[in-house]
């Protein structure tokens, strides 16, 4: 295998892989009395990362079948792995979830769910 090839490859390859820094870019959430927990928050799966990183659920886009979480995501439901719950309280009082897109050429959108924070479902 030719060096340019190799390198190629490995190119294409690191454009799949999640990005896992924090991302607040805006600096909105640098204020944030609860910036400290979220960055420390934490599933069997690793770090959560930040707020910022996080998409808030509403009711009807999470729930409960066969004892599992799901989450809706772009109009699709996607399973929660048991690791990926985070299970300390939640202090922010919203559903959250932290997805990793996968979108390749050939198979479309792949999410796996990094971390989920539970709400109240009220």
């Amino acid at each position: 295998m030719s060096v340019v090839a190799l390198a190629g490859g490995l190119g294409v390859h690191s454009l799949l892989l999640p990005d896992a820094t924090a991302r607040d870019l805006d600096g909105r959430y640098a204020n944030s009395p609860l910036k400290g927990w979220f960055e420390k928050l934490r599933s069997g799966k690793g770090p959560c990362c930040s707020d910022a990183d996080g998409t808030a659920l509403s009711d009807i886009d999470w729930d409960m079948k066969d004892g599992h979480y799901r989450v809706r995501i772009e109009g699709l439901w996607w399973n929660v792995p048991e690791e990926a719950v985070v299970t300390e309280p939640n202090r922010a009082g919203r559903t959250m979830v932290w997805p990793v897109y996968y979108r390749e050429l050939n198979t479309g959108l792949r999410i796996e769910v990094r971390c989920f924070l539970p709400g109240s479902m009220t």
